[in-house]
């Protein structure tokens, strides 16, 4: 009697195992689908031709028109995607090296105020984009800079900059000291112990915060709405000129969507161990 009963009992738990994990990967089919679905809808419109745009037919002949037309003179998306390219270049090429340096002082060197200052590099964070907008817009029209590269670069390294030396110096205070003076013990300068032990060691935080400071400025749209109107144009700002007179270009829209998140995605498979290792080592708190 008693090892029926324990059949039972073995039965039932088996049948809630299964039950739950049932609704486990229903759930996860159902965010999948939430949030892919946008994606493929964008795919699609891609591809599509004029007229099949506000049909829901899957089944269209497939044309390459929308990107073409999005690269010819009368949207000249190839301007705007050089300049976001130049502007994201130039930004990160200035913050990751400005940042590790500034993150190593700030971790291994007592600096009279250094939690004042600390506090100071976060605190920008916390104030509202468009509170910064006016005093950089008169800022930049006194220096004449406004509808240029440089101007955009200043202020994107205002943001970034703060924002990576946070983050790297929480990897960077991982790292023990004792490797350092060791280095230092056997005949190493300083330049060389940041080279060939802090960055090798820092690699993950590194990498990570410039992934983040990539789609910071990449994804960057009210300065350079506010900041630029012809020359400095970049792609953010140049998605809203397919909305016309007569409604959104929907199928032009898309092809440049996908242009705009293809250096993304590029970025993310070349550096996705060392961004994942960054992520999960304990470096963001």
């Amino acid at each position: 009697m008693n090892k029926v009963v324990d059949l039972d009992k073995r039965e039932k738990g088996f049948n809630l195992r299964m039950l739950s994990s049932t609704i486990e990967s229903l759930a996860v089919i159902l965010v999948v689908l939430f949030l892919f679905l946008p994606i493929l809808w964008i795919v699609i419109t891609a591809f599509k031709p004029a007229h099949e745009v506000y049909t829901t037919s899957v089944f269209f002949q497939a044309t390459l028109d929308n990107f073409k037309a999005i690269f010819s003179p009368s949207f000249n998306l190839g301007k705007y995607y050089s300049n976001s390219l130049i502007v994201v270049f130039v930004t990160l090429v200035i913050t990751i090296p400005v940042s590790i340096l500034a993150s190593y002082s700030l971790s291994r060197f007592r600096i009279p105020g250094k939690q004042v200052f600390m506090f100071a590099i976060l605190a920008t964070q916390f104030i509202p984009l468009i509170v910064n907008v006016i005093p950089f817009f008169i800022m930049f029209r006194n220096w004449r800079l406004l509808d240029t590269t440089i101007a955009l670069i200043i202020v994107n390294l205002g943001h970034t900059i703060p924002y990576a030396i946070w983050l790297i110096k929480g990897f960077i205070d991982r790292i023990p000291p004792d490797m350092e003076e060791a280095a230092t013990i056997d005949g190493a300068n300083r330049i060389e112990v940041i080279w060939h032990i802090l960055l090798p060691l820092a690699r993950p935080g590194i990498i990570t915060a410039t992934v983040f400071c990539f789609v910071i400025t990449w994804n960057e749209f009210m300065f350079a709405l506010i900041l630029t109107s012809q020359k400095a144009v970049t792609l953010p700002v140049a998605l809203s000129h397919f909305i016309g007179e007569k409604g959104v270009i929907w199928n032009q829209m898309a092809a440049a969507g996908i242009i705009f998140v293809l250096p993304t995605i590029i970025f993310m498979l070349l550096v996705r161990k060392q961004f994942i290792l960054g992520m999960t080592s304990g470096g963001i708190k």
